[in-house]
């Protein structure tokens, strides 16, 4: 098998029940934008309870229907923030994590090491967060991914991943193997995946291969490398 094949997202994701939260990060095929995306699947009704939004130039995740609100602790969050030249992706509010350590002068990984997985036994859920820092003409990125040691969450293991920006070029995390209970969790390094050069192909390419019954709202960011100027997509299933 050839270690360096690199995959399509609908190929990854198409007939998986439950992926449930992911991050894309990566290079336009084209060298011309930097890349990332953001979706949330929910089995639940709290979970299926949310939509995103976009303001102040961050995501967030907000209930649909607040009288339907169980336990915001853990759906209830901003997903993107930008701090200078960086650009955050997370799964939960260690968005602010970053963001905060950032101001105290931490890197991405030493910020991180003040959370763990989430608390959400059995499941232990992992918390996924992405970087996107840009330099002069280009960008690198970086990936973590917070898992419980053993199934009574009695220890967190901490996985890192850098990446150089190469066109065409992507890798996509995302908390879950598939449906189960409890609920299996992501295993081994981020997968590859090819990233074009066309937001709508990449947007549509992504919400389709979704899981129908499970997702809930999808973000994807096309940032122009040269100029900073971005344009994004951003999809609820409840309107």
């Amino acid at each position: 098998m050839d270690i360096y094949n690199v995959s399509h997202i609908d190929e990854l994701i198409s007939g998986n029940p439950y992926v449930g939260r992911g991050i894309v990060i990566g290079k336009s095929a084209d060298g011309k934008s930097a890349v990332a995306a953001y979706f949330i699947m929910g089995r639940s009704s709290n979970s299926r309870n949310r939509v995103f939004s976009f303001k102040d130039n961050a995501l967030f995740t907000e209930p649909y229907d607040y009288s339907k609100v169980e336990d915001p602790s853990l759906i209830i969050y901003p997903a993107i923030r930008s701090f200078e030249n960086k650009l955050i992706v997370t799964n939960g509010d260690q968005t602010d994590t970053v963001y905060e350590g950032f101001k105290e002068g931490l890197d991405f990984f030493s910020a991180l090491r003040k959370r763990q997985f989430e608390p959400d036994y059995p499941n232990l859920t992992p918390r996924i967060s992405g970087l996107i820092e840009f330099s002069e003409n280009d960008f690198t990125y970086s990936m973590s991914i917070l898992k419980s040691a053993d199934a009574k969450g009695s220890a967190c293991c901490r996985y890192g991943f850098e990446y150089p920006a190469l066109a065409g070029l992507g890798h996509f995390i995302h908390t879950y193997v598939t449906d189960g209970n409890p609920i299996p969790t992501f295993q081994g390094e981020p997968e590859r995946v090819f990233i074009p050069d066309n937001i709508d192909e990449f947007t549509a390419s992504l919400w389709n291969a979704l899981d129908n019954d499970n997702k809930i709202s999808l973000y994807v960011r096309y940032t122009d490398i040269a100029t900073g100027e971005y344009e994004h997509r951003l999809i609820n299933k409840n309107k």
